[in-house]
């Protein structure tokens, strides 16, 4: 699998990670090739990862050169300096913005959920484009904080699960993902590899603040949504 570089410095690398792929190795039926690995061969020395997304999410993952920089990106993200921003197609139609806050916890087996007993959480989201029939939106998301697949819970606490999630959505059918049916009706192709439907989640763009370790400048990265996932009509803007 190709390495796709977004960006590259002296100090740390932008990748655009495929769907199907793990962020670093996995345990048993997760086992497969990690990006982790690919990064470090291209470097020809150990990447460090700054942050992970979920195996089944396309998009944009942050690697650091050295220990400085993962040092000084790692305290960024713990006190959510980058800004993040992803696109999901999800189930039904969404006719404004809105603002997720509910707490999330571990339920067991790696489930997540919203508890009153859980971390904060906050989510950001606004809706890009819809589809009418069966009914579908394409938002653009701006998780504020970490949380353990946040996107997807929070998306389905308020009743619009991501487009072919296997584990968080109204049917959970085993092998299909939610929204099987939806996703078939579309006008875009919505399979990853071997054909079988992917999750609609897609990590687009970040924004790191000034920092000596690259200029004292802003940087921004965006990884355009692969083949079969609907880019927004303008690109998506981060609100404030």
């Amino acid at each position: 699998m190709k390495l796709q570089v977004v960006y590259e410095d002296g100090c740390l690398l932008a990748v655009d990670k495929p769907a199907g792929q793990l962020v670093i190795p996995g345990r048993g039926a997760e086992a497969g090739p990690v990006l982790v690995d690919a990064v470090s061969r291209h470097l020809g020395v150990k990447a460090f990862v700054v942050h992970r997304i979920d195996r089944e999410t396309s998009g944009l993952v942050l690697f650091a050169k050295d220990a400085a920089t993962h040092a000084a990106l790692s305290k960024l993200f713990e006190k959510r300096r980058v800004r993040k921003s992803y696109l999901a197609v999800v189930s039904g139609t969404v006719p404004s913005a809105g603002r997720i806050t509910a707490p999330i916890r571990e339920f067991g087996s790696g489930r997540m959920g919203v508890d009153p007993r859980g971390k904060d959480a906050e989510t950001k989201y606004r809706p890009l484009r819809t589809w009418g029939d069966p009914p579908a939106t394409l938002l653009e998301v701006e998780p504020r904080t970490g949380r353990r697949h946040q996107i997807r819970v929070h998306l389905y606490s308020i009743g619009h699960p991501v487009l072919g999630d296997s584990q968080y959505g109204r049917e959970r059918p085993v092998g299909g993902g939610h929204g099987a049916a939806v996703l078939g009706a579309l006008p875009f192709s919505s399979r990853g590899e071997g054909g079988r439907p992917r999750l609609m989640l897609h990590a687009y763009s970040l924004l790191l603040p000034p920092h000596a370790l690259w200029g004292r400048r802003r940087l921004e990265f965006r990884a355009e949504p692969p083949p079969g996932f609907p880019a927004p009509a303008d690109g998506p803007a981060a609100s404030n």
